[in-house]
This record gives structure tokens, sequence and C-alpha cells, in this order.
């Protein structure tokens, strides 16, 4: 049988090309895999990356963890009163615990903050705070303020990140612009609210009140002696601090003596309104004061020959420079003489009667 050479020549040729493309894609298979292995790898460098950072990231809120959890049985912000554990050359080591025994926690108190005299197992009052080094450490100074307290506070420096308030610490006050209710000045004061930064555990300030004071009272009760310091003006006129957790409005009408913002004074409660909103007054308003001020004007009408110009229409700085109470409560008083009958009121002048 002929071999049919053209044919056989074909055949050769296919079965070249065939093997050549088993070879390329050999090659390209092999390149694939070295290229998906190459991948893996830089993958597996890039996870790894990925992996060491969150387990350093995980290790730091670990680590601050576990400082929040060794101080827990201490208020940061606040005064302490701590027991004296140890004694070295840089400072004294504080704790909430006893002097003997093991697992003790320990708070530095550096030694330009140490009294006089002090040995192991003295009781100090110290205020507790992460100092300019983010280390929590105690002081025998006193600030002008604690956490969860308002503060009428002086700015001392504004930079690109916020304001810093002197609160009679070697460390500032930190006010965040975004914790600004009006963009604060240097050598300004205003009043602020101190209070834990919720990340960092840090001692921070804002002068938004509203975002801490509460404006609504199931408590307060009409008559009621309260600490007031006063934040804000207003149309109406002045809002104060009560206490330390709520805010209430004093009225123009009720005030009968100069104030400014950060002034603080003893005030009452004069009522609580419909929607639980606290009315303030400078002057308690009982029926003992309300007497006590009508035998006043009695008196001062007497003096006056038996009638004053001085009337319910006068104006409330004329009647507070000469009672030293707001008008309304003169009214009340004048009115309290009136049903008696001790009093006639006319237009321009009031007269005794008989």
């Amino acid at each position: 049988m002929s071999v049919d050479n053209k044919y056989y020549g074909n055949s050769v040729g296919k079965d070249s090309t065939d093997e050549s493309i088993v070879k390329v894609t050999a090659e390209e298979t092999s390149a694939e895999k070295n290229a998906v292995e190459e991948n893996a790898v830089e993958e597996g460098i890039v996870e790894k990356k990925a992996v060491e950072k969150s387990i350093v990231k995980e290790n730091k809120a670990e680590e601050k963890n576990e400082e929040l959890h060794l101080f827990k049985r201490v208020k940061v912000g606040r005064t302490n009163v701590l027991r004296v554990v140890k004694r070295l050359p840089f400072g004294a080591y504080l704790s909430p615990g006893s002097s003997k025994g093991f697992d003790v926690e320990e708070i530095l108190l550096p030694k330009r903050y140490e009294p006089e005299g002090i040995k192991v197992d003295d009781l100090l009052k110290v205020f507790i705070y992460f100092d300019s080094e983010d280390r929590i450490i105690a002081t025998t100074d006193i600030p002008l303020a604690q956490v969860d307290e308002c503060a009428y506070l002086k700015v001392v420096d504004v930079n690109k990140v916020g304001a810093f308030m002197d609160m009679g610490l070697m460390k500032d006050l930190f006010i965040p612009y975004a914790a600004q209710e009006n963009p604060m000045v240097v050598g300004e004061s205003y009043v602020v609210h101190l209070h834990l930064d919720e990340h960092s555990g840090r001692i921070m300030g804002s002068s938004k009140l509203d975002k801490y004071l509460l404006e609504e009272s199931h408590y307060h009760k009409a008559g009621q002696a309260v600490d007031l310091q006063i934040f804000a003006k207003t149309d109406l006129g002045y809002k104060a601090v009560i206490g330390s957790t709520y805010q209430g409005l004093l009225y123009n009408n009720e005030i009968f003596q100069e104030i400014n913002v950060g002034d603080k004074f003893k005030g009452f409660i004069s009522g609580i309104r419909a929607d639980k909103r606290i009315d303030l007054s400078l002057q308690q308003a009982t029926q003992n004061t309300r007497s006590d001020l009508a035998n006043q004007i009695l008196d001062f009408i007497v003096e006056q020959g038996g009638s004053t110009t001085l009337t319910d229409k006068s104006s409330p700085e004329d009647i507070q420079k000469q009672f030293k109470v707001s008008k309304k409560a003169y009214k009340k008083a004048l009115g309290a003489l009136y049903k008696r009958r001790l009093i006639v009121i006319e237009a321009d002048k009031i007269s005794l009667i008989g």
C-alpha cells in the first residue's frame, strides 16, 4: 500500500501543531498557577498585615479596657479619698484598697503634690485625671470644677482643634469646636459642663448645656430653695443651672438686681409649668415674705407723709431700688394691703386710709 505523502505530511503538521498547543496551554496553565500562587502569597501578606493591624488595635483597646478596669474603684475627674500604699523618690502610690496584700490598684501621686510628712497608710483627698501624657495620676490640687458639674471658666488658648480653659490644674480643659455653643475667644469666660469622653475617658468640656441639663422635672416643688448659676440670656430672662443636673428660667420681671452670665446665688422654684419645665425666682414667695413686704410698704408710706407716688404702675427699677423686690412681688403686697382696707390705690399715688 502506498502512503500518501501529502496526507502524511499534513498529518505530521497537525500533530506538531497540537503538541505546540498543548505545550503553550501547559505553559499558560503553569503561569496562571504561579500567578495564582503569587497572588495568594500577596493576599496572604495583605491579610496577615490586616490581621496584625487588627490585633494591634484590639490589643490597644484591651489595654485601655484593662486600664479602665484597673481604676474602676476610683472616679476619674472627681476627688477621691485614697490610701498611701508605698513611697518612692519620685512620688507616692495611692490605692482605694489596703497597703497589705496582693493585686493592689495603684495610682501615682507625683512628688510635687505630696503633703509634707505623709507616710504609708495615710488617707489623702486627691483629684484623679489624665495628665498631658495620658497617664492616670493623682493631684492634691483641687480643680475649679469636676466631672458632671458646670463652671464658669476662662479660655486661655484656641487652636485648630478647639479651645482650652483654665480649670485650676496644670492641664487645661479641652473644649472641641463641636462642643462649643458659639466660637470661644481667648480671654473670655463661659459656663461649661464637664464630662468624661466616652472614647478616651479623658475630661472634656462643652458649652452646649442643653445637651446635659434636664429641662423637665417631676421632683422639684414651688418654694424649694436651690443653687443657681446663670449661663445664658434670653428674651424672657436668664437661663440658669439648677444644682448640676437641671435648668430653669428666671424671668425678667423676677429680677431686681444686676445679673451676669456666670453668677451663682441661692434661688427658689417659683413654679413647675404644665410641660414640667421649671420657673425660678430670687425670692421665696411665702406668706411671711409677703407680710414683711406689706409692713415695709406701710412704714414707707408713713415716712412719706401718708402717701407715695411709688405705685403699681412704677418702673421695676424704682421698686427694686426702694424695696429690693420685683415689681410682681410689690403688686401682690399692695393687693394684700388693699384687701385689708389699709390703703387706697389711685392712678398716680397710694395713700393710707384713716
